[in-house]
């Protein structure tokens, strides 16, 4: 228990003097991907050549996208929240009943700083 609050105080310090960053790439073969944030939303669109947008929550208030090319930018102060938006645009481009091997298209986290 003590290690654990030590290590929420450490994390609540860092992220108040730099902050937390996650880069995520966007990579597809098949169909070009354009990810648009809306609010407290992002909208990845043309997945596949699907016609609607795979929709993923943006958690915190503080928590900033920005999309520059095939590079997706999230800061911010939490690194829970920061974090698990990060995992949540991740696993909305999870492909199902596909060869993983083949079809590599999809938004994956390279960077964690």
């Amino acid at each position: 228990m003590v290690n654990t609050v030590h290590s929420h105080i450490k994390n609540l310090i860092k992220g108040s003097t730099t902050g937390f960053t996650y880069k995520l790439k966007i990579v597809f073969a098949h169909f070009p991907i354009s990810v648009k944030i809306k609010g407290q939303e992002v909208f990845i669109e043309n997945f596949f050549g699907e016609r609607s947008a795979r929709v993923s929550k943006i958690l915190g208030k503080d928590t900033k996208i920005t999309v520059q090319g095939d590079d997706i930018l999230i800061t911010g102060p939490n690194i829970e929240h920061v974090s698990q938006t990060a995992a949540n645009i991740e696993s909305s481009t999870r492909i199902k009943n596909k060869d993983s091997r083949v079809f590599l298209d999809g938004v994956y986290i390279y960077s964690k700083a």
